[in-house]
């Protein structure tokens, strides 16, 4: 989380056990990758947590390294690609899914473009006001573009999705991307993660719902 070790560290605890609850309620190989969204964040909260720790120390430099690209590359790589398409294998609707296919290529776009990005200019952490704040040239020139596109990729699926409670959780992501944008710029990436972690114990809901209609 963008506060504090304890508090990263305690919200992997927590999401560790959803994530792990809500995988027992998977019952279809399609549900597999939006499950995972909980544990995602437990793993990347677990790496920010190890990160507030490497930065009082500098002999842990390797390691402060590392934690900063796994979050990093889990917020800018995997996740624009992994909402898309979680959310494309659980649709039902023909026209949905049409839509979700072109989200899921624009995603798609997103993460390999940041992930050359961020091959081109990598990126460090500092402290600034209590947050986390992750530094690179990726998006120089760019940025509002590249913040639309992430918002799309990232957002508008679970707006698309047509499976109940899922626009629950789309409009408190998009609420709380935006509360992050407004107040948060400088340290977008960590506070709006940790937001997203929060929320994605409504994804416990969905898939509990989702399973309930498909025999194990």
């Amino acid at each position: 989380m963008c506060f504090s070790a304890n508090a990263s560290f305690t919200a992997s605890v927590v999401l560790t056990a959803v994530g792990a609850a809500t995988l027992k309620k998977v019952n279809k190989p399609s549900q597999v990758v939006f499950a995972s969204i909980t544990l995602f964040f437990a793993l990347q909260q677990f790496a920010e947590g190890v990160l507030w720790l490497t930065m009082t120390h500098p002999g842990y430099l390797s390691l402060q390294r590392i934690t900063t690209q796994i979050f990093i590359v889990m917020a800018q790589v995997i996740w624009p690609a992994m909402i898309p398409v979680s959310v494309l294998l659980l649709e039902e609707n023909g026209t949905r899914k049409k839509i979700l296919v072109a989200l899921c290529l624009a995603g798609l776009y997103v993460a390999l473009s940041n992930l050359y990005g961020l091959v081109l200019y990598p990126v460090h952490a500092d402290i600034s006001s209590r947050h986390l704040v992750y530094q690179n040239d990726l998006h120089a020139g760019f940025g509002k573009v590249a913040l639309a596109l992430y918002f799309t990729v990232t957002v508008i699926p679970l707006l698309v999705s047509g499976i109940r409670r899922m626009y629950v959780l789309g409009i408190i992501m998009g609420l709380s991307f935006m509360v992050s944008a407004l107040f948060y710029m400088k340290c977008l990436t960590s506070v709006w993660c940790f937001f997203a972690a929060v929320i994605s114990f409504v994804v416990y809901f969905i898939v509990k719902d989702v399973s309930k209609k498909l025999p194990a």
